[in-house]
């Protein structure tokens, strides 16, 4: 498979085909799921389409953070008090319960993550208290060889805490540290010291856990090309196993917290595309793989190794090794994938506690995947995954004629042909240096529910 690393830096490019458009955790993405469909049926689809011997990935969504970060566009719960925890709790185990009667069997758990939120928002205790009813309702693994990761907020985790969750089972953690320029992270409410995440590193790998990811955010009110490049020195410079460096989305209208920054504090976006630039360079020559669109991993690491071996695989937590796994997701706004379909729990905690309350289960809407999603999302998750797909493997595995079957897309392709981003023959499409930075827009040629060439306020930009 393609092994390729290089980028290739093409403005004009960019500039033609820098639309907004889907990151593809999913096909068809969210905003197809439908509210008006059958939470049950959906449910029932689910179940009878799932594999019942195939392992499981678990989701654990807890929503309350302690401060407000004016960049964050996650569904959360902005909250002092830290007894609002234990009732959500709760709720989570209600519906823990029921997931577990549906899909538990000897389904062994090889993914579990907890995301938020802030999920060290909760007490040691309550992390011990959660982990054991996981552990009660689902088949975890106890040899330390799944991928067991947790988000982490180096403000929200003592030592003490760290040391809980790696006896609880955690092997991984994943840092948000955005930017260490302290006006960035004044102006964005997020005042964190370099020493406060070192500390958190360092005893983490004293604890033996086994990856670390650190998250970087450019567009940041503030930043500069020197600002950010000094970020990335210091962060490099602590040798995490993986980076994400997400592009910041100014979007006030539709998430509040984001209206106390002020747009003439955000670098212009030539300036953005420089730091992304100087970024990708940087990591590059410090010895990082572009696994794709934000993510980066050192050579050795299990994300690069898949891509290397053709066995990348992509979901609602992100770029994962973890293909042949259903996604059971608890917890508010969570989304699942199990068989055929995705769903996602009500939104609004007070819903969610409702629905859960009632009927044992939140599920609000959802999508169940048509033949045609099927053949789509396979090649999407090669594209994005891997950087090439295999026309023919694609033809065995569905019974199609790939230049018929996609007759309408060629015309798109041979543009994408024409303008250096990608190599196209009748037995492999390949994405070339300089299409891997634009992988979102090539995957939206096989999207059939989006325009193609108009920007569409429900994604974020390609770069």
């Amino acid at each position: 498979m393609n092994n390729q690393t290089t980028i290739s830096w093409d403005m004009d490019l960019i500039k033609r085909y820098d639309l907004s458009g889907p990151r593809y955790t999913s096909y068809p993405t969210a905003i197809q799921f439908d509210s008006g469909l059958s939470p049950e049926r959906l449910i029932e689809t689910g179940r009878s389409t799932s594999d019942p011997h195939a392992p499981l990935s678990l989701y654990v969504h807890i929503p309350f953070c302690a401060h407000v970060c004016y960049y964050c566009a996650c569904n959360k719960v902005i909250t002092r008090n830290r007894k609002k925890a234990q009732p959500y709790l709760d709720t989570v185990y209600r519906e823990m319960a029921k997931l577990s009667q549906w899909y538990r069997g000897d389904r062994q758990v090889n993914q579990l993550h907890w995301g938020g939120g802030t999920p060290t928002f909760i007490s040691d205790d309550q992390m011990r208290e959660l982990m054991q009813a996981l552990r009660s309702n689902f088949n975890l693994r106890d040899d330390d060889k799944g991928d067991y990761s947790i988000e982490i907020d180096p403000r929200e985790a003592s030592d003490q805490t760290l040391e809980v969750l790696r006896e609880i089972g955690f092997n991984r953690i994943s840092l948000g540290v955005q930017d260490v320029d302290a006006r960035v992270q004044e102006a964005v409410n997020r005042v964190q010291p370099t020493e406060m995440t070192a500390r958190v590193l360092q005893r983490s790998r004293e604890l033996g856990f086994k990856s670390i990811n650190m998250d970087l955010i450019y567009g940041l009110p503030h930043q500069s090309e020197e600002s950010f490049a000094d970020t990335l020195d210091t962060v490099i410079a602590m040798s995490p196993d993986r980076l994400s460096v997400f592009n910041y989305a100014h979007l006030p209208d539709r998430f509040r917290s984001q209206k106390h920054i002020r747009a003439e504090d955000l670098p212009s976006p030539e300036t953005k595309l420089n730091i992304l630039q100087n970024s990708i360079n940087r990591l590059l020559e410090a010895g990082y793989v572009y696994i794709g669109m934000d993510h980066f991993a050192k050579p050795d690491d299990e994300l690069a190794l898949a891509q290397a071996e053709g066995k990348l695989h992509r979901n609602f937590q992100g770029y994962t090794t973890h293909s042949d796994c259903d996604l059971v997701a608890m917890g508010v706004s969570a989304i699942s994938q199990i068989g055929d379909v995705y769903y996602q729990n009500e939104h609004d905690i007070a819903a969610y506690s409702q629905a859960v309350a009632q009927q044992q289960h939140a599920v609000k809407r959802g999508v169940t995947l048509s033949r045609d999603d099927h053949i789509r999302r396979a090649v999407i998750t090669e594209l994005i995954c891997q950087f090439e797909l295999d026309v023919a493997a694609v033809e065995q595995r569905f019974d199609i004629q790939f230049g018929d079957y996609f007759n309408a897309e060629q015309a798109e392709l041979q543009q994408f042909s024409t303008d250096g981003l990608i190599e196209l023959s009748s037995s492999r499409i390949r994405v070339t240096a300089a299409g891997r930075l634009l992988i979102r827009r090539i995957c939206m040629a096989f999207d059939a529910y989006i325009p193609k060439h108009e920007a569409t306020r429900s994604f974020s930009r390609i770069i």
